[in-house]
């Protein structure tokens, strides 16, 4: 986890393949004044690790290619420094990975779909600092 205070332009990386939702948290930390980059799918997150490492990752855990506890641990083994928030509308659901599953499998944080912006914005501020505007 990045302890540091975020610089005007913290790096986030946005991992969703749901278009507008991807673009909604874009957008809402953008707003906030981060520094945001997206990607449609685990494997096109993972490139985006490759060109440059993040302060954190936003990820849904339900996506087509390697995602899920598979995805957290291997980001977590390549990337020990990057916090990462996984996000799911199937926490609590039965099925599949749980939000407890998520944080075992090194998830910083985990949060339920619907994710609400206040939410989102505190949990972002307390694992790499406000952004500075």
């Amino acid at each position: 986890m990045n302890k540091e205070l975020a610089s005007p332009a913290a790096d986030i990386v946005v991992i969703d393949d749901d278009p507008i939702l991807r673009d909604l948290l874009a957008d809402w930390l953008e707003g906030a004044g981060y520094e945001v980059r997206k990607a449609s799918n685990c494997c096109a997150g993972v490139e985006e690790l490759h060109r440059r490492v993040p302060a954190l990752v936003v990820s849904d855990m339900f996506m087509p290619g390697p995602c899920a506890a598979e995805a957290i641990a291997t980001l977590k083994r390549e990337h020990p420094g990057v916090a990462l928030i996984a996000v799911s509308g199937h926490f609590n659901s039965g099925q599949g990975l749980s939000a407890e599953d998520a944080l075992a499998a090194g998830a910083d944080r985990a949060l339920a779909k619907p994710v609400k912006r206040a939410e989102l914005l505190r949990t972002v501020a307390e694992l790499v600092g406000a952004a500075v505007r």
